[in-house]
């Protein structure tokens, strides 16, 4: 079973939707407080990513189920300049922008699975799972 939702990510107002529609799923998901808050800060991060260096684009909120687990998956696509360096831009304290670089690091490490596809002038796909 697997449930999708896709939500517009183009300016700080939908950064806040986004968080608040991962809070909704994980609490019927049935994730933990500390669960939920990881999620919810790795949603954040990647939105505002969507939003400030990317140009906008779209998060995927999903609802999962696989092998007797339920999980969240979180997708956030855009078509900006794309990421040079992947294995750069994933170091702790490296940004483009004036931001502390604890972005895409940080929600590696919240989450349970994390991809990235990124080139220059195709943008960014970031796609994330917890699991319950």
């Amino acid at each position: 079973m697997t449930r999708h939702e896709k939500i517009e990510v183009r300016s700080s107002d939908d950064v806040v939707k986004v968080r608040q529609r991962v809070r909704a799923l994980a609490v019927e998901a049935g994730f933990s407080l500390v669960d939920q808050t990881k999620i919810i800060t790795a949603a954040s991060e990647l939105a505002r990513n969507t939003v400030n260096y990317g140009g906008g684009g779209h998060a995927i909120v999903s609802l999962v189920k696989s092998n007797g687990r339920t999980g969240l998956r979180l997708v956030f696509e855009d078509r900006g300049p794309g990421i040079t360096d992947i294995e750069l831009a994933m170091q702790d304290g490296y940004s483009t922008g004036a931001g502390l670089g604890l972005g895409l690091s940080g929600s590696r490490r919240l989450m349970h699975e994390f991809e990235i596809d990124s080139a220059p002038g195709q943008g960014t796909k970031v796609t994330v799972t917890r699991w319950r």
